[in-house]
């Protein structure tokens, strides 16, 4: 690869960074918070791609994972009297382990019985949350509204000089590690374990028969994807300032499901585009539609229309504007 062609790509991710990190002078403290719940479905939604876009296991219940990163926020805020910022480590860190130990014995299942396995996660964990109500608050869910360990809610919080309301500490933390995620997922997936995992994905008996080992990788992936999960829970937690069992219903699994595939499986560069879509969408239908019933019809609409413009997401989209620039 040519030295140009390296470039490019880092070249558009700091037009990036600039934009994101110079868009809260221009729209309003609302806004910022929307574009935030952007930042927190792009980590997530990095994470799956991980595991379904490139080593092929499809999963339906990274919105349980995300259920485990806020209520480990959540928990270690209110009961432990740790500050916002340093859950968010240790929730990665937790929803990893549990994600690389459902990796194994999953290691068993692939394609749509996999998929039914995850989903049987995101089905069951609002019920499980629910069972252990002296730990997680049960159907009450836990507040973190007015707590002094939460960043900026009871007063603005200064940061390099300028002084930020809740809204935007929360826009910026956000995407700092949406951003940071970013990166890290590039350096994992460009490197000897990103060509494992396409290996896997591609054809597992040739990957292990080329001396990939099917089980660590596979497991490996779970624990990563499931990592990035925590982390966006824990955003997620944040950003609403309150859990309970319907913060993380079974609909924002599908719905991250969904992202990745509109960004494109299997590749890092539309998933921004992805995260838009998913965050928006459901705004934008309902202004569209004010009937009951209808915003979803809208939206399963546009989705479908979508598919078949873009069938390979946009990711696909900037790849055939990449051809067309090179002829």
């Amino acid at each position: 690869m040519s030295r140009s062609r390296r470039l490019v790509p880092l070249a558009a991710f700091l037009v990036l960074a600039v934009a994101v990190f110079v868009l809260p002078s221009f729209v309003s403290a609302f806004r910022a918070q929307q574009l935030a719940y952007v930042a927190i479905y792009l980590v997530a939604i990095i994470g799956l791609n991980v595991l379904t876009g490139y080593t092929g296991q499809i999963s339906l219940g990274h919105g349980a994972f995300m259920a485990i990163g806020g209520y480990t926020t959540a928990i270690l805020m209110v009961d432990h009297g740790v500050k916002d910022i340093w859950t968010i480590p240790i929730a990665a860190l937790v929803t990893g382990v549990v994600g690389f130990l459902f990796g194994i014995p999953a290691l068993r299942l692939s394609g749509l019985y996999l998929a039914l396995a995850t989903f049987a996660i995101a089905v069951s964990m609002p019920a499980v949350i629910k069972r252990f109500e002296g730990f997680t608050g049960g159907g009450g869910g836990i507040n973190l509204f007015g707590l002094p360990e939460l960043t900026a809610s009871l007063a603005p919080v200064e940061v390099l000089g300028q002084e930020l309301v809740f809204n935007d500490w929360l826009y910026y933390l956000c995407w700092t590690i949406a951003l940071v995620g970013y990166v890290i997922a590039w350096l994992f997936l460009g490197g000897r374990t990103g060509r494992a995992l396409r290996a896997v994905r591609d054809s597992e008996t040739a990957a292990q028969s080329s001396g990939v080992s099917l089980p660590r990788y596979k497991t490996l992936a779970f624990g990563v994807s499931a990592a990035y999960a925590g982390v966006a829970g824990s955003l997620f937690a944040i950003a609403t300032t309150f859990v309970n069992p319907d913060t993380f219903p079974v609909a924002l699994s599908i719905l991250l499901l969904v992202g990745v595939v509109v960004g494109g499986l299997g590749s890092l560069v539309g998933l921004v585009a992805g995260a838009v879509f998913i965050q928006f969408l459901p705004i934008w239908s309902q202004e569209v539609s004010k009937s009951p019933g209808a915003p979803s019809v809208v939206s399963g609409l546009i989705l479908i229309a979508l598919m078949f413009v873009l069938p390979m997401g946009f990711a696909g989209l900037i790849a055939r504007v990449r051809t067309l620039t090179k002829r």
